[in-house]
């Protein structure tokens, strides 16, 4: 009997102890500010892509597209060649422990795929090779009928509410000065796109224009080192609808589209106190 009420003893002393133990070793996160740079890929769901203007109007349907990663290279790290890889950039506030506000660009690269054939329905009235009424006809995107990307890119300026939870003591992770977080949230923001476009032999446009707005929700998985630097990996998956995309010079031209997207995002970064 004595010895069944000493293993009891030791037994709730053991449960006790394990439940005052504390893994998590990067402390409070309420007051502080994090910052974060990376690089992402992305993929689109295909699209319907309205072009009007003087003399034309018409919709291609169900259009592909695809992003436009670089090979890893040293332009990844030079300033003046900061928007050859797609890349994210991020700041925010931790205004209470496990929420954030944040304030970040995704600059995002869409490339429509040249050389596909999809349905166009609407008119073309230029005195070129490809005017007509069309009604649900099969039309092969050649280059001298139409190039349309957004390389420079498809930026998603947006605003993000975020949950960030420490897990070291959920999996029990002693590794000292190595926290395990995961970070899930919601986003708003709207498009700032660089659209690259040669449409009909008319001149080339490439100039930023806010032309729509997004909506996105993320889930990520972060690795803090030493309290203040970290590794994270995101996964947002959103909508986009750009009802305004800039095609010409000629402000009378314009193009319409909207798409869902999913991101991958890989980013290092830091957390930290401003005067502490």
């Amino acid at each position: 009997m004595k010895l069944k009420i000493v293993a009891i003893l030791l037994l709730g002393k053991t449960i006790a102890y394990s439940q005052s133990v504390n893994y998590n070793d990067s402390g409070s996160n309420k007051g502080k500010f994090f910052a974060y740079w990376g690089w992402n890929s992305g993929r689109y769901s295909n699209s319907d892509i309205t072009f009007k203007g003087e003399n034309y109007n018409f919709t291609l349907s169900d259009v592909e597209s695809k992003d436009k990663p670089k090979p890893f290279g040293i332009y990844y790290f030079k300033i003046d060649e900061i928007t050859i890889p797609q890349t994210n950039f991020r700041i925010g506030y931790f205004f209470k422990e496990n929420y954030t506000v944040s304030l970040g660009v995704d600059h995002m690269k869409y490339v429509m795929k040249n050389d596909q054939t999809v349905k166009i329905n609407g008119k073309i009235n230029l005195g070129g090779d490809f005017d007509g009424i069309y009604n649900d006809d099969d039309i092969v995107l050649t280059e001298d009928f139409l190039l349309f990307e957004h390389t420079d890119g498809l930026n998603y300026v947006n605003v993000e509410l975020s949950r960030f939870d420490n897990l070291d003591n959920w999996l029990k992770f002693k590794i000292k000065n190595i926290d395990i977080n995961l970070t899930e949230g919601i986003g708003i923001g709207v498009l700032y796109p660089k659209t690259n476009t040669t449409l009909l032999g008319k001149e080339r446009y490439d100039e930023f224009h806010v032309s729509g707005f997004g909506f996105s929700a993320h889930a990520g998985l972060n690795i803090t080192f030493f309290k203040h630097f970290f590794i994270q990996s995101n996964l947002k998956v959103g909508y986009i609808n750009m009802g305004d995309i800039r095609t010409t010079a000629n402000k009378i031209d314009a193009a319409s589209q909207h798409f869902t997207f999913l991101e991958n995002m890989y980013v290092f970064g830091a957390r930290f106190g401003i005067g502490k």
